[in-house]
């Protein structure tokens, strides 16, 4: 047992070691800075046209930035929670439910326990604030009569993009109420676009760009503190911190410390349990409150199936708006550009899957995220798959 639990730490340690900065032909955001920037339906107000861009860029650079930094990765506690029983001597464990598979539940890991994994995770985006990325109905600037609702000139813009990412994480028991975790994410993002001008159903492609980049993205620690427990039930509090270790310039980073304390919430009875988080981040673009609810249901001793919410309300982040304008020159026209504007946005999806214990520590598990709402950058499907083993004294 500790010989593969040696193993696999050799593992983390060497791809760790083999990791490179983030690699791109062009930065990601100078990418989306030439397809946004660069206009050419006249408008008649360059220094706003440029304003306008500038600002649409920024949004959608921050929504990016806030959505694959902070990608939900399956939590780094171990599905495996282990307290000694002193009538028989012995190392037993406390809850037959593998537990949540993002949030936190009260129960710690265990004193010197110990549990490594790794998580794949994929997702394609199809939309922004509600837009949609891909089918060349995102506007960036059109020019239209007064009166009517259809622009004779329009640019718009498509644009694809991936993001696969895999986590290294680690958690250890310092103590039977309290543990500690890291978390490792190895990011690539792809993304491809073309801005179109369309005059009066006569379409020609403005520009086109291609880039990706790959490294490591935010690394995440945290702790947590079991403040009561009866059996597997329990309230514990935490906090966690994403570092600023990934490329800010190529998407794979938030460029801020985010600190998030939290607290944490379980009720676990027989074959279901009931868990609840609350907390609030502090840094980054802004503050921003989340709240997480989970169930957890123990089909067999070895597979659990989970239900999971999670939402997130940002105090001062954005949206994009149409702003329309009178051309300045031209009598009867009237210019539209996307811009953004703050505002406070709230973001909520469900997840749902299975975890599967099939042999000793070993433990896989399964997932899928979908969307509730249409703020920020979404994924019709977010899929996840993760493998754990724990090991202790």
């Amino acid at each position: 047992m500790m010989k593969a639990a040696a193993i696999a730490l050799l593992v983390f340690v060497m791809l760790l070691a083999a990791a490179r900065p983030a690699q791109a032909q062009e930065s990601l955001v100078s990418v989306l800075s030439f397809l946004l920037v660069n206009r050419s339906v006249s408008t008649g107000d360059f220094e706003g046209d440029q304003l306008a861009a500038a600002a649409a860029r920024d949004a959608l650079v921050g929504f990016l930035q806030a959505e694959l930094a902070r990608l939900p990765i399956s939590s780094p506690a171990s599905g495996f929670v282990y307290r000694l029983d002193p009538d028989i001597g012995a190392t037993v464990r406390l809850s037959d439910s593998f537990g949540p598979f993002f949030m936190e539940r009260s129960l710690t890991i265990g004193s010197r326990q110990a549990a490594i994994g790794v998580v794949f995770t994929s997702a394609s985006f199809n939309a922004i604030d509600g837009r949609n990325l891909r089918d060349g109905t995102l506007t960036s600037t059109a020019s239209r009569l007064v009166g009517e609702t259809v622009p004779f000139d329009v640019e718009t813009l498509t644009l694809r993009l991936r993001a696969q990412t895999f986590t290294l994480s680690g958690t250890y028991g310092l103590g039977d109420r309290f543990d500690v975790s890291a978390a490792v994410p190895f990011v690539t993002v792809l993304m491809d676009g073309e801005r179109i001008d369309t005059y009066r159903g006569t379409s020609a492609v403005q520009a086109t760009a291609t880039a990706s980049a790959s490294g490591i993205g935010d690394v995440m620690v945290r702790g947590k503190y079991t403040v009561f427990r009866r059996g597997a039930s329990g309230v514990a509090v935490g906090a966690e911190a994403r570092l600023p270790t990934g490329s800010e310039d190529n998407l794979l980073g938030s460029g801020e410390t985010v600190i998030t304390p939290r607290v944490i919430g379980s009720f676990e009875h027989a074959w279901v349990g009931v868990h609840g988080s609350a907390g609030y981040s502090f840094g980054g673009a802004s503050d921003a409150a989340d709240v997480s609810g989970a169930v957890t249901v123990v089909a067999t001793p070895r597979v659990t199936l989970i239900g999971e919410f999670l939402s997130r309300r940002v105090a001062s982040g954005g949206n994009f708006v149409d702003v329309v304008q009178p051309h300045p020159t031209l009598t009867g026209v009237e210019t539209i550009r996307l811009s953004a504007a703050p505002s406070v946005t709230t973001r909520a999806v469900i997840s749902g899957g299975v975890r599967w214990n099939p042999y000793g520590r070993w433990l896989v598990s399964a997932n899928v995220l979908h969307p509730l709402t249409a703020a920020g950058l979404n994924a019709r499907w977010i899929g996840s798959l993760t493998i754990d083993y724990s090991f202790g004294g």
